[in-house]
């Protein structure tokens, strides 16, 4: 008899209406497959709603706080209830920019020049030169994301967090690589229509144009496979992650490649790219939620 899921999704984070997307992706696929099914839309009584329906392990299909910084992790590791993803360290310093930026350069994957700033600080002075970038340093699918340029001046109401990670921003070609069990499936190129890759581009169609395979020289492309697959392993991720680079290939660029972020749950929508990647390879959407059910497990048993 197949194992009964349980398919975390929903949650209090900002990330909320994606997580619902990739919770319900995910619970059809598993469905297909055979599986026992319960869905859980996450609140702050998730204990108790686990001990009740007692599922053999869990799909996590959170995105953002709680979901993906190694807060259920460490809910799950206590219930010693077998979980999809990365675990509790992996999650919470991929989760956190900072951190995980000092960890990928203490290894040699280069990022962007930038500092740990306070909202005073960055409305007082001028960060960089523009452009730059101001990122909440724990948030993802680019939440209050900005980008300083001619075309947009800082407004200081934009500021709702009272710390940022404010880096230069890095022109040229976006790339995304997914990583399953350690090693990359393939990049794709991310070309948004209009201005860059933020939340409206990443989840509404036709706002954002995707190339496979990435329209970059085959070395650029084994380059950002082996960068991906590195920083996956730096910070003990397991299941899949998805790593944001950028090419810096413009007028002027240095032609290196810099890493934007990882993320330890990259969506699992009809528009997200870890599905497409692996479609790309000949892995199925079905073959990956059932690779992440099989590699479910405790950090700490």
């Amino acid at each position: 008899m197949k194992k009964h899921v349980a398919v975390l999704l929903g949650g209090l984070s900002s990330e909320r209406e994606v997580s619902l997307r990739s919770g319900a992706a995910a619970s059809k696929a598993l469905k297909k497959l055979g599986y026992k099914v319960s869905e859980i839309d996450v609140g702050r009584d998730l204990a108790e709603k686990l001990k009740k329906i007692k599922p053999d392990l869990v799909f996590n299909a959170l995105h953002g706080t709680y979901g993906e910084d190694g807060c259920v992790q460490g809910l799950l590791e206590l219930l010693q209830i077998p979980y999809t993803h990365s675990g509790v360290l992996a999650s919470a310093m991929a989760m956190d920019k900072p951190t995980a930026k000092v960890i990928f350069e203490s290894v040699g994957i280069r990022c962007a020049p930038g500092k740990i700033m306070t909202k005073k600080e960055i409305i007082s002075k001028n960060p960089f030169k523009p452009n730059y970038v101001i990122k909440p340093p724990a948030d993802g699918s680019s939440v209050g994301v900005i980008v300083i340029n001619k075309d947009n001046k800082l407004n200081p109401k934009d500021l709702k967090n009272d710390t940022y990670l404010v880096e230069k921003f890095i022109a040229g070609t976006e790339l995304s690589v997914a990583v399953m069990d350690g090693k990359a499936l393939g990049a794709i190129e991310i070309r948004p229509k209009k201005g860059f890759y933020d939340y409206k581009n990443k989840y509404t169609s036709g706002m954002t144009e995707y190339i496979l395979p990435a329209e970059v020289s085959k070395s650029i492309v084994k380059q950002a496979m082996d960068m991906s697959e590195k920083a996956h392993r730096v910070l003990g991720c397991r299941g899949i992650s998805r790593s944001d680079i950028r090419y810096n290939n413009t007028k002027g660029g240095d032609g290196k490649l810099y890493m934007l972020e990882l993320n330890t749950h990259p969506g699992m929508t009809e528009l997200s790219l870890v599905p497409k990647i692996a479609n790309y390879v000949g892995i199925s959407f079905e073959d990956i939620i059932d690779n992440l059910v099989k590699s479910a497990c405790c950090d700490n048993v």
